[in-house]
């Protein structure tokens, strides 16, 4: 039995990110560790949505705990940081952020929890966080950085294939006009993702798609019934959530791995 460590920023990015490949690891009898930096509290909610007396936050820890248990997590772990919102905002700079978080301070915690779950491979993010947000890219400097102080053999930077995408967008560009999907636009975006050639790793996860979207369904907060990604006809969410793709140093040219805990 291989340890899987993941590693996101806010309550729901697991789900959408990795939730394959946890309920995956999960299914092959290895044990899943989630870690999340912040509890999310500059997500936005719907008026009326939270119960009188409830935090944004409080709702998304629960929400997370749901999703944990629907991808098989044995272990679920917040650092305890405070979400900085989207790039650019005062939020980014309001002390205790992720973002204002030294990397080497963050990284000891993490690599504390690695170290103790003698961690096999580790997911974070890639370079630019997906999308460059700044809790995300942070993700990926405290991610990769603890690993080299916990000495986690496997380091896999989830990403976004940003071909694949695109040509998902193309063909189903129709249905989702026709249901009144408002489709997110990858389009010219050079920021969103990584070019298909940089991407080392594509796991296949069609079969765990039910809990993925389970899973999504338990952040009600944040993912609702006419998002995207849960208003998606089961063709289009499987292209574009049936595979989940990653960057392993070393690696490469090409897709040269197919399953995070091969041979563990």
């Amino acid at each position: 039995m291989a340890t899987l460590v993941s590693f996101h920023a806010h309550p729901d990015d697991e789900c959408i990110a990795c939730g394959g490949v946890m309920r995956k690891a999960f299914e092959q009898g290895h044990r899943v560790v989630l870690v999340v930096a912040t509890r999310g509290e500059h997500g936005e909610v719907a008026e009326g949505f939270l119960a009188d007396g409830e935090s944004l936050s409080q709702r998304r820890v629960a929400e997370t705990q749901a999703s944990a248990a629907i991808l098989g997590v044995a272990r679920l772990e917040f650092l305890g940081y405070t979400d900085s919102g989207m790039m650019g905002r005062p939020t980014n700079d309001t002390p205790g952020s992720f973002w204002t978080t030294p990397v080497d301070e963050a990284a000891q915690k993490l690599a504390a929890i690695l170290q103790e779950e003698r961690a096999d491979a580790l997911t974070c993010y890639d370079d630019n966080g997906g999308y460059g947000h700044p809790d995300h890219i942070q993700v990926h400097r405290v991610g990769m950085r603890a690993a080299q102080l916990a000495g986690t053999p496997r380091v896999y930077q989830n990403t976004m294939n940003r071909d694949h995408l695109r040509r998902g967008m193309a063909a189903f560009a129709e249905q989702a006009a026709a249901a009144g999907i408002d489709m997110p636009d990858v389009g010219a975006d050079e920021q969103f993702g990584k070019p298909e050639q940089e991407i080392t790793a594509g796991v296949d996860v069609s079969p765990y798609l039910d809990r993925k979207r389970q899973a999504m369904r338990a952040h009600a907060s944040q993912i609702s019934e006419h998002s995207f990604f849960l208003a998606l006809p089961e063709e289009g969410f499987s292209h574009a959530f049936g595979t989940e793709w990653f960057i392993r140093e070393g690696q490469g040219p090409g897709i040269t791995e197919t399953d995070l805990l091969a041979g563990l």
